[in-house]
């Protein structure tokens, strides 16, 4: 099936949550799995860290300041999405307004499952990931540029660094479809196949 926009280049202000480890039950909490439905999921992302115990908005969480608002990116620390394989997290990210990931590394099951659902996770090396970090603690209007089809990410102000990602998943993401869409838009190619080996 189609339906996502078409992934080419996104340029976008950034917020940082500079934490390793952060796991699909910090993302979005187990209490909220039961549905199966991604709408309103945005809204509790990062729910026990975006909220005080008593429910209070958590002003000095990144996600809550005013200049996080409309940030398409996120940059992390490592091994982000560990834990639990559940796709609510995805879903939670992107309902958030999120289209990138910047990390040192990622959990495979959340990798997949990010790209699976439009998200796209960026590896980085620890130096870059600490400018980028850097920079935004300088200046919050700092932008970065992420081009999936020359499969770069640019800081503002600085050179382009080249990230690795599966040829198929790139290939869904930049046309704005899922397995299925891929296998539909082949569907004379199956069928002459088929025609040929009844």
């Amino acid at each position: 099936m189609s339906g996502r926009n078409p992934f080419t280049t996104i340029s976008s202000h950034y917020v940082v949550v500079p934490v390793d480890n952060i796991d699909t039950d910090q993302i979005i909490p187990a209490r909220f799995l039961k549905v199966t439905d991604k709408k309103g999921l945005g809204e509790s992302v990062f729910c026990d860290w975006r909220r005080t115990p008593d429910g209070k908005v958590n002003e000095d969480f990144p996600m809550n300041r005013p200049d996080a608002a409309g940030a398409k990116i996120l940059v992390a620390g490592d091994n982000f999405g560990c834990g639990s394989s559940r796709e609510h997290a995805p879903w939670a990210l992107v309902g958030w307004g999120l289209s990138v990931v910047v990390a040192t590394s990622f959990a495979d099951i959340f990798k997949g499952n990010a790209m699976k659902n439009g998200l796209l996770p960026v590896a980085v090396d620890a130096a870059f990931q600490a400018k980028l970090v850097e920079t935004r603690r300088a200046n919050p209007k700092a932008r970065i540029s992420v081009d999936l089809p020359a499969q770069t990410i640019t800081l503002e102000g600085s050179p382009a660094v080249r990230f690795e990602i599966d040829p198929f998943a790139k290939e869904c993401l930049v046309h704005g479809i899922d397995e299925l869409g891929y296998l539909l838009e082949r569907l004379p190619d199956i069928e002459r196949y088929e025609a040929k080996h009844p």
